[in-house]
């Protein structure tokens, strides 16, 4: 059997958003309408975050800038 982990997420309003982060793990984070839809948007990402390979290099991504 898998050995479960905890995160934390950090949550909170922002106007008319839920906007919230996993702590443990740079790079998820997620912005929902409701508490819920957020709650399960940072699960899924998380998961999705846990699953990428750490041995790939940088150069398999590409990279943008965006400026605000």
């Amino acid at each position: 059997m898998k050995k479960k982990t905890t995160y934390t997420a950090t949550i909170g309003r922002d106007g008319q958003w839920w906007i919230g982060w996993i702590e443990e793990v740079p790079g998820v984070n997620c912005q929902e309408a409701s508490r819920e839809a957020l709650l399960d948007s940072l699960t899924i990402s998380l998961r999705e975050m846990l699953e990428i390979d750490p041995a790939k290099s940088p150069e398999d991504f590409e990279r943008e800038l965006i400026t605000i």
